[in-house]
């Protein structure tokens, strides 16, 4: 088992491949690795490691992924006009903002997560944002982040010394307890090829 070293192991992780002896060891390495022990079907196989079992997976995602459009094309709120308008007030606030603005099709995840909108009154884009703090395996969402608000704001009370909530802080601590100048904030890439690190 790697979690315990005690036992020996008769589980083995469909997610990150770690052998297991038991429930509670399962419920430590989860917990311990952030690991939600669901097997990646979109995971790089390499040609070599390749199998029938490989290529039934990929068939049956694409069978699922087929199924979620055709469903999503299907559901009502695809084909509202309240939803039409809205995206293209959006779309056009944005294209006047010189915003490259890019949607999902209606029933992914990210779409229905999302809370961008913008105040025509204020003339402002309000941002839904994902802050991912990769050293620490931790995840905040902020909801209506003003357009005019600079990074260092949004971040102050996440990593700030004096300014961040505790708890939070104590989460972050790498963050924290490093100089300002050490800290890189990266936006990720979007539309590029699968296998692309960047």
């Amino acid at each position: 088992c790697e979690t315990c070293s005690k036992e020996e192991a008769k589980y083995r992780c469909p997610r990150c491949m770690k052998y297991s002896c038991s429930l509670l060891c399962v419920k430590k390495h989860k917990l311990a690795l952030s690991c939600n022990g669901v097997r990646d079907k979109t995971a790089f196989v390499s040609v070599n490691e390749f199998t029938d079992l490989n290529l039934l997976s990929d068939y049956r995602f694409l069978e699922d992924v087929g199924r979620t459009a055709d469903a999503a094309a299907r559901h009502p709120t695809m084909h509202s006009p309240a939803t039409k308008k809205l995206l293209y007030v959006l779309r056009n606030k944005a294209r006047k903002c010189d915003i490259d603005l890019r949607t999902l099709p209606i029933g992914f995840t990210k779409r229905r997560e999302n809370s961008t909108t913008f105040n025509c009154m204020e003339k402002k884009f309000y941002w839904h944002l994902k802050l991912i703090f990769p050293h620490c395996h931790a995840e905040y969402t902020l909801k209506g982040v003003p357009d005019d608000k600079i990074l260092a704001d949004i971040l102050k009370p996440y990593i700030d010394p004096v300014e961040s909530d505790p708890v939070v802080c104590q989460r972050l601590k790498i963050y924290t307890v490093s100089p300002q100048s050490d800290v890189r904030i990266l936006m990720k890439i979007e539309n590029r090829r699968q296998n692309s690190v960047r």
